[in-house]
């Protein structure tokens, strides 16, 4: 694997452009900074639509957390810096030795910044980096800006029947996709999707384009449990009226779900997965926690059950998701709840995000044109 740690953040420029910085809690910034100059094995990118994530919304609440405050071991940057990981664009110039991608491509950014040196990267698991950070929330530029340059392993072309807009969804699409493809699930498995948000969405559209039969979401928001139904799911149960717990076991023969993919990360969602699992079930793990939890192991040991975690995606899975909505398996584009622009990024889209969670599912930052 071609490490990405020689890639070299490009000169600024003597001209400016408009970005969305994070400086820190609370603090979000509409600002001027240079424009970054395209360097060897580098394309700038004009992004078009930009996704706002959990992620973002953890750092501008109570960061900086993934944001480094000592300069990132592969970036060498600090906050501020420009946020945005979730994004499409359209390339408008390539640097020395670019032969794949010329102006005028239509492309997604997958975020991942890793070495290529470490154990992990040396596998081929370059989402599990020993030093890995992301485009748009650990340096090399962000999707909330005018201007962004990045180097060619960071980019999918996407097909002609995927719009741009519907390009800045397949950062979230790809981590329910992985979580998954790597999880023990096959077809005809019944599944418990903890967590109707985004990812829990993810997973569900995932789950259907690999035939699922029988998802059960938990989720007590009335809007998402709309979205959850809307999406696909079977069953959409409230965990504040319901007992999920019996109603899984009602479900499944009296044995529980085969796989649980936790996408809320709260102590009561996983006490629920715990018990709702079968004999030799799965739970796996999505949510970035923010708190510590408690695991009983004798609760595992017992019913032999197994927990295992999913970090974002890997190589392939971009790809994946964008094929399974080329191919119509797929169909996204319900998740987009609210479209707004540069301008408005802390007021339309952080703060609805904030004091109006429920009824928004994906809010997409317009930066610029383009399908």
């Amino acid at each position: 694997m071609a490490p990405q740690e020689t890639y070299k953040p490009p000169p600024p420029s003597s001209e400016s452009m408009k970005a969305v910085r994070f400086h820190g809690k609370n603090d979000l910034r509409y600002e001027d900074i240079p424009v970054p100059k395209v360097g060897k094995g580098q394309v700038k990118i004009r992004p078009a639509w930009v996704g706002i994530c959990g992620s973002d919304l953890h750092e501008y609440l109570g960061g900086p957390n993934l944001c480094p405050t000592t300069p990132h071991p592969i970036t060498k940057e600090t906050v501020p810096l420009t946020f945005g990981h979730e994004f499409s664009g359209t390339i408008e110039e390539v640097g020395e030795g670019v032969a794949d991608y010329k102006p005028g491509d239509r492309v997604c950014v997958q975020p991942i910044i890793y070495d290529g040196t470490c154990g992990a990267c040396l596998e081929g698991l370059q989402n599990c980096c020993w030093n890995n950070g992301f485009v748009g929330l650990s340096g090399w530029g962000g999707g909330l800006s005018e201007h962004v340059v990045v180097p060619t392993s960071t980019l999918y072309r996407l097909p002609d029947n995927v719009s741009l807009e519907i390009g800045a969804l397949i950062e979230p699409l790809a981590v329910g996709w992985h979580a998954v493809k790597i999880s023990p699930f096959k077809k005809g498995d019944a599944v418990l999707v903890l967590g109707g948000g985004p990812i829990g969405i993810s997973v569900i559209l995932a789950l259907k384009a690999k035939g699922a039969e029988k998802i059960i979401v938990s989720e007590v928001s009335r809007r998402r449990q709309e979205f959850a139904k809307k999406f696909g799911a079977h069953y959409v149960l409230d965990p504040t009226k319901e007992d999920v717990v019996k109603r899984c076991r009602e479900l499944c023969n009296d044995q529980g779900v085969h796989v649980v993919f936790d996408c809320a990360g709260v102590q009561a969602g996983l006490d629920t997965a715990v018990h709702a699992v079968r004999a030799r079930g799965t739970i796996v793990n999505i949510a970035i926690w923010e708190k510590d939890c408690r695991i009983v192991p004798n609760d595992m040991t017992f019913k032999e059950r197994k927990y295992m975690g999913v970090a974002t995606y890997s190589i392939g899975d971009f790809q994946e998701v964008l094929d399974a909505i080329s191919s119509g398996s797929m169909t996204p584009g319900g998740m987009i709840t609210q479209r707004i622009q540069l301008t408005e990024v802390e007021e339309k889209g952080f703060q609805a995000l904030i004091h109006d969670k429920d009824n928004q599912m994906k809010i997409l930052v317009k930066v610029g044109g383009g399908t």
